[in-house]
């Protein structure tokens, strides 16, 4: 299970929340044991871009070898 604190890679688009595939957010909440996740994306100047509740197969944790890469934000 992801803990909260996390950080996580999204696994599919959230287009509603101007998000895609591959941003990285942090776990900020953790809903039913793991079955879904609220998650905070940023900004890389820390700005907040989008809080979503995710469900468990639309996120998965980092891996060690990643790096960032940086996208500019659409606004929805």
């Amino acid at each position: 299970m992801i803990k909260e604190h996390a950080r996580v890679v999204l696994k599919s688009d959230l287009p509603a929340e101007g998000l895609k595939a591959g941003d990285v957010g942090t776990v900020v909440h953790i809903y039913r044991d793991g079955l879904a996740y609220e998650v905070e994306f940023t900004t890389l100047e820390g700005d907040t871009a989008a809080v979503a509740t995710v469900e468990t197969s639309q996120v998965r944790p980092v891996h060690k070898r990643e790096i960032t890469h940086a996208r500019e934000l659409q606004t929805v």
